[in-house]
């Protein structure tokens, strides 16, 4: 999989483009564009799950993925006709390819607990399996993600900074790792660059956050 067909719009707003078009968490789109085959939610915090956004993306077709505890705050903001709802640890198959849930809280801070249902998502691609983390910590669960590519918070305060966020990378050992979820909302622009040094040599790290 050509790495280039992944894009961070902003934070954690990601888009991947594989003849089929799939957002995760979209977030202050530029425009109405109406082009997702796919919408991923990872929770219901307002810059993850963007009522507005999610409506500048969305398609007769759309199919629309969610936590099962967003299911009801979903109906009342952006009915769409195809929804699945999700639970941690499961596997799921669309017409285009399968994914996996797996639970994205933190372990010590207030902000994603576990029992919120929140999550994260593998998905199976061309052969390939793309981690996107959700906001989270290093958690066991995490940790025994198998992927080779792998998209992480790293800004710090609700989620890793980014030497946990390296030192998770370092343990699962993807391909690629992709940075997000910091230089806006929180963390610093040149946390990007901090991280992609903590990462070990033979683990590429993807810069696509541009500030």
């Amino acid at each position: 999989m050509d790495i280039s067909s992944i894009t961070v719009n902003t934070h954690s707003s990601i888009r991947i483009d594989i003849g089929k078009i799939i957002y995760f968490d979209p977030f202050e789109i530029d425009g109405s564009v109406g082009d997702a085959d796919y919408i991923f939610i990872t929770h219901d915090h307002y810059d993850h799950y963007s009522p507005e956004d999610v409506k500048k993306i969305l398609k007769s077709d759309t199919v629309l993925v969610v936590p099962q505890p967003m299911r009801k705050k979903v109906d009342k903001n952006t009915p769409v006709e195809n929804i699945i709802e999700v639970i941690q640890g499961q596997t799921y198959e669309t017409a285009d390819f399968t994914f996996e849930t797996v639970p994205a809280y933190n372990v010590l801070k207030p902000f994603h607990s576990k029992n919120a249902g929140w999550v994260g998502y593998v998905l199976n691609i061309d052969g390939k399996r793309i981690y996107v983390a959700g906001d989270m910590d290093a958690t066991k669960e995490a940790e025994q993600v198998k992927c080779d590519i792998a998209l992480i918070p790293i800004g710090g305060f609700y989620t890793m900074n980014p030497k946990d966020a390296a030192g998770l990378i370092n343990k699962i050992k993807p391909e690629y790792a992709i940075p997000t979820h910091y230089g806006k909302l929180v963390g610093k622009p040149e946390d990007g660059e901090t991280f992609k040094k903590l990462v070990d040599d033979d683990i590429k790290v993807e810069i696509k956050l541009v500030f």
